[in-house]
Order: C-alpha cells, then structure tokens, then sequence
C-alpha cells in the first residue's frame, strides 16, 4: 500500500495558508458550518482539523473531489481515493491537518467540536 506524502514540513504560517486554501476551496463548493480547530497544543498528530457539512453523499463526494485537487496542487498526494461516501463521515489526511467532511446527521452523532471543545477555533477570511 502507498504511503501519504505530504510536501516537506511546514513552517506553522505555511501550514494555516494550506488550511485557509482548503477552506476557500469548501467554501467555493457550498460545504457548510466551517470550523477550524487549532489542535497543536492538545494532540501531537496534527495541527489542525477542518471541518465541514456536505448536504448529501454526492455533495461529499464533490467536496472531497475538490480537496484532493487543492491538496495535489499544494504538493500532498492522497494514497487511496474514498469509494463510499455514504457513511457520512470523510477523511482526508494531510498530515498537518485532517478535513473532516460530514453529512449533518453524521457530524451531530460524532460532534467533533464538542469532543475538542478546549482546542481554540481558528478564524479563517474566506
């Protein structure tokens, strides 16, 4: 199985751009209740979470679509592409951060903003 590879490691600001690019691209594609949340001082893995609400599978199949584009154009390639997008619940790894891409139901079950409610949210200018 490919490894993921993500471009050299990132300074912080380089890291926040990438984020930011991330989420004018979901934005651009109608994903709704965007929150970044800043994880660098609670979890060692990464530095931040994306996360965002596609309206139906199609839509989080098109958001995710949108995200391996983004992140291909950054220099992140992506080992495997999701075949079902109907769990609800997508994931995209790019090491320094993790876009959670959720159906409403899905992101309301799992409430990944509760669960890290101590990390700050992040304001993205979009």
């Amino acid at each position: 199985m490919p490894t993921l590879q993500s471009p050299p490691k990132s300074t912080p600001e380089e890291t926040l751009k990438h984020v930011t690019q991330c989420c004018k691209a979901l934005d651009g594609k109608k994903a709704g209740k965007l929150v970044v949340l800043d994880m660098r001082k609670a979890f060692d893995v990464t530095d931040y979470f994306v996360i965002a609400t596609g309206t139906s599978a199609p839509h989080l199949r098109a958001l995710f679509s949108e995200m391996d584009a983004v992140l291909s154009n950054l220099g992140y390639q992506i080992p495997s592409k999701m075949k079902d997008y109907h769990t609800g619940w997508v994931v995209v790894d790019a090491i320094d951060f993790v876009i959670h891409l959720f159906t409403d139901e899905q992101r309301e079950f799992y409430s990944i903003e509760r669960l890290w409610k101590d990390c700050p949210q992040v304001k993205i200018d979009i």
